[in-house]
């Protein structure tokens, strides 16, 4: 049944899109698009992590469709915020491989529904080169960016009391780019919540036109500040470390002196993990908070039954996983994100396995809302698999960090391989999800190794990886 409206839902949009006149016909859908920032896959109660409370996420989950395999194909901030606005890898898009700023000629996601007819508002973390309004969003509250911030007569201090090298600086920012500093500058224990006023706002003006509204979180990037009302929330000595916690990376992957690595000694200490994680997790159930505070607004205002939620986030994060603290890697708990779908006709309660990408939300919204996909989009649209119609959308995902890590990971089995080190990791996901017993130098596994191999350099060349320009 479910199925059926779904695609009822999708053709009374591409029905709407076509008709000419004055603007969008009603059956058009409103998106809400909320992203949080650096959220471990296992972060959501509702899809199995059993210490955490996050009920708003477990209401769109209940209420919706999560793909347990969505992945952020680059696992940095910028790099992977500029394939969700663009669809386009990060070899294609210009970031970070052409220099950091996005190439010309691009298709943004908000531009294209900005030019099908819908209002688009952008809230929260901007990370990328331009502003919202040079990439298709008509109009901000609550945007944060870098500078403004003036000369911070203390040294921030996170829930440790650790010096913060994070968003030192970054303030709010009004819509004609004036800083806000009196709102706080850097990360402050109730960001969250400002994001979540301007959302609200946003919603009760009850446009006429169908919106696209972007809501990026900051949280629970670091520094993590416990929120108001929020320290205790959880005991560290009860929260189990990750399965596949190491006290040291057993090499050199490319960023072991990186900036998120040294937020911690080493060796890691169970300690130094499960207290992070006890604040990572308040930061969490306080994002939670203000996201139901968003869903509320959008139920009392009358649109949240034309109104499809996406929630997911930039990428994963270690915390202790593989012995890492941050996000350059391409282990699953990085290299995976949450992704929910939920609103009107969407399958209520559904778990979906099939591979993703972050790149592929916005040609889905354009199917959904019946606008034709831009040419420059290399994203592939989910629908299929949400109406049923398809198991899976790509038979293998691909993965990049800078010029140190590539990943290619199947159904079943991922291969990593780090250039720099001339090394291999194979894992087989179905005996060992924690990707903890490397088979790489398995005899019994080289045709695996050499395929997936073969597999990864096709695609890498194919979209003009500059490791492999010119070479065999």
């Amino acid at each position: 049944m479910f199925i059926r409206k779904l695609i009822s839902f999708a053709v009374a949009c591409s029905a709407a899109a076509v008709c000419s006149g004055a603007g969008p016909g009603k059956a058009r859908p409103n998106f809400l698009v909320i992203i949080s920032d650096d959220q471990r896959p296992d972060t959501i109660h509702a899809l199995g992590n059993r210490v955490i409370r996050t009920p708003n996420l477990d209401s769109l989950a209940a209420g919706g469709t999560a793909f347990t395999r969505a992945t952020a194909a680059y696992p940095i901030c910028v790099a992977s915020r500029a394939e969700i606005l663009t669809g386009v890898c990060s070899f294609r898009n210009g970031v970070p491989y052409g220099g950091g700023k996005l190439k010309p000629g691009l298709a943004f996601w908000a531009d294209t529904l900005r030019q099908a007819g819908y209002r688009t508002w952008y809230v929260g973390k901007w990370h990328n080169d331009g502003s919202p309004k040079t990439r298709g969003y008509m109009e901000t509250r609550g945007l944060y960016t870098g500078g403004g911030g003036g000369k911070e007569q203390t040294l921030p201090r996170d829930w440790a009391g650790r010096e913060v090298t994070g968003y030192r600086g970054w303030t709010f920012k009004t819509d004609d780019g004036r800083a806000e500093p009196e709102k706080g500058v850097g990360l402050t224990a109730d960001i969250s919540r400002r994001f979540a006023d301007a959302a609200v706002e946003l919603i009760n003006r009850k446009s006429a036109e169908p919106f696209f509204l972007h809501v990026n979180f900051t949280a629970p990037h670091d520094p993590l500040h416990l929120p108001p009302g929020y320290a205790g929330k959880y005991d560290p000595q009860s929260i189990p470390l990750p399965p596949n916690f190491l006290p040291e990376h057993p090499f050199e992957h490319g960023n072991l002196r990186g900036r998120d690595e040294l937020l911690w000694p080493w060796p890691r200490t169970p300690g130094d993990v499960r207290g992070e994680l006890a604040a990572y997790y308040a930061v969490i159930e306080h994002m939670d908070a203000q996201i139901g505070r968003v869903l509320v607004a959008l139920r009392e205002s009358g649109q949240a039954e034309n109104t499809i939620i996406i929630f997911s986030t930039d990428q994963g994060l270690a915390v202790g996983s593989h012995g890492l603290r941050g996000k350059q890697n391409l282990y699953d708990h990085t290299f995976s994100v949450p992704l929910i779908f939920s609103g009107p006709a969407i399958p209520k309660n559904r778990r979906i396995a099939a591979q993703c990408y972050l790149r592929d939300l916005f040609p889905t919204t354009c199917e959904l809302a019946g606008v034709k996909i831009p040419e420059t989009v290399q994203g592939r649209s989910l629908v299929p698999v949400l109406t049923g119609n398809a198991d899976t959308v790509y038979p293998h995902l691909v993965g990049y960090f800078t010029d140190t890590q590539r990943a290619i990971r199947t159904d079943r089995w991922k291969l990593i391989w780090y250039p720099k080190q001339q090394r291999y990791q194979l894992f087989d996901l179905a005996a060992d999800p924690n990707e903890l017993k490397d088979l790489s130098a398995d005899p019994q596994h080289s045709a695996m190794r050499s395929e997936l191999r073969t597999k990864l350099e096709k695609w890498l060349k194919e979209n003009e990886d500059p490791l492999l320009q010119g070479s065999h």
